[in-house]
């Protein structure tokens, strides 16, 4: 059960986390049930580092408790599996303890059981609305999303309403010409299984934004958390529901499947919310790169104090003294 925390802002604001332990191997044993050894190569959404994990939700929850302590319960959404983050809660945040909850796909996913299992974080995302207690306003984050500075509610919802990060971009009509090119290319070239396209975060936030009417530009978001105004999903996908259900099919993410939390932007668009704030964030991808990648990155967050979030995508994929230095900043940054 989880138990309020008392905060003095009006409103209450929840964090929801999709989490995976991709190292377990019943998870493993699972995911291989539903793959043939060219499936793994075939679909890019079922690749390992999708659902790998090397402790990151520890730094991110703990970081939310921090420098977001107005944030009253967080959610970690699993497919029965548990972070084992306890301990570490209990050293640095005993009060926090009763702030947690795990919730298993069983229960989002309750009347839509023909969808499980899934390994689809789409999906998944196209679900979390559905949590039991869960506040109306909700901030999404991936386990890859840090915060290194103070954060206030007013950087996630303005009189009730979501803050968006991110730019307005044009239709992406020469990417998905040249997909459907090279896509058209394989099937009459290719001797071997066609390679499924990959499931583009850019792409997808077009197909959101389509479905909603645009038909030339779309408010493209980057890797920031995103706040959520619950309400709005759930009467919209309450009205529209059996017009998803071909996209929730997808046991592994997939091109043609929209972004939820795009969705939602373009929901609030819609309805004449236009809050937006700049991005404040640094992105990481610490795979192949030159050898001072990651401290030029770190260095760059201490000299702008204006970064409050950061994404570190793949650092599985990571040198293991990359991994070390990332971690030693996060500990000198939460006291641990």
């Amino acid at each position: 059960m989880v138990t309020k925390f008392l905060i003095k802002n009006k409103i209450p604001i929840d964090v929801v986390i999709p989490w995976v332990n991709g190292n377990d191997s019943k998870h493993k044993k699972k995911i291989n049930s539903y793959l043939n050894d060219k499936d793994i190569v075939r679909i890019p959404g079922a690749h390992s580092t999708r659902f790998a994990s090397v402790n990151e939700i520890k730094y991110c929850i703990l970081s939310i408790f921090k420098f977001a302590s107005f944030v009253r319960n967080i959610f970690i959404v699993t497919d029965s599996q548990n972070p084992n983050i306890e301990k570490y809660i209990k050293n640095s945040f005993p009060d926090r303890l009763n702030s947690i909850r795990i919730v298993d796909h069983k229960e989002i996913f309750e009347g839509f059981e023909q969808f499980l299992p899934t390994f689809n974080s789409r999906t998944i995302d196209r679900f979390l609305w559905r949590i039991k207690g869960l506040s109306d306003h909700y901030v999404y984050f991936n386990d890859d999303f840090f915060l290194i500075r103070n954060v206030k509610p007013e950087d996630w919802f303005r009189n009730g309403r979501p803050v968006m990060r991110g730019s307005w971009k044009f239709r992406p009509w020469l990417r998905i010409l040249g997909n459907k090119f090279y896509k058209n290319i394989q099937k009459i070239y290719s001797k071997y299984d066609i390679i499924n396209l990959s499931p583009s975060f850019y792409i997808s936030q077009w197909w959101s934004a389509e479905i909603l009417g645009f038909k030339f530009r779309f408010f493209r978001s980057e890797h920031t958390p995103f706040p959520v105004d619950r309400n709005r999903l759930k009467n919209y996908f309450n009205i529209h529901n059996n017009l998803f259900l071909k996209h929730m099919a997808f046991k592994f993410r997939n091109y043609n499947q929209f972004n939820t939390v795009a969705l939602a932007n373009h929901l609030e668009i819609c309805e004449g919310n236009f809050f937006s704030a700049p991005i404040q964030a640094i992105y990481f991808k610490p795979v192949n790169r030159q050898k001072n990648y990651v401290s030029k990155k770190i260095k760059l967050c201490a000299k702008n104090k204006d970064i409050k979030f950061i994404c570190i995508q793949s650092l599985d994929l990571a040198k293991r003294e990359d991994q070390e230095k990332i971690f030693n900043w996060m500990d000198d940054i939460l006291n641990l």
